[in-house]
């Protein structure tokens, strides 16, 4: 049995100021985290859904970004806000937040890489 059927990865790297590609936690990312961890607790879905903080997601640009496997969909410019639609849509009900995902190829995994 999996431990957990889904993980949540919030980028809360910080870069120095001034940073041209700027930096997640700056944006707030340590915010979205634990509003994340909150609601999956009040929800009762931390047991197997995981929202963890991470280093460098190397999507700067897009920040606060995130990401959740197994799918790899990738979200870009979160805020707290956002938490609860990409809880109930995503999470859920497996239907990914559309106008939050980061549309660029290098982060869809169904896109070709050329």
């Amino acid at each position: 049995m999996k431990r957990f059927n889904k993980h949540i990865f919030i980028c809360e790297n910080k870069r120095p100021e001034g940073h041209p590609r700027g930096c997640c936690f700056e944006k707030g990312s340590a915010d979205v985290r634990e509003h994340f961890k909150i609601r999956l607790k009040e929800l009762g879905l931390n047991a197997e859904i995981r929202a963890n903080g991470a280093g460098c997601l190397d999507a700067c640009e897009f920040g606060v970004a995130i990401v959740i496997y197994p799918e790899q969909i990738w979200y870009g410019a979160v805020t707290k806000n956002d938490v609860e639609e990409i809880i109930q849509s995503h999470i859920i009900n497996d239907k990914p937040v559309e106008r939050l995902k980061i549309t660029h190829p290098r982060y869809n995994k169904d896109a070709s890489q050329d």
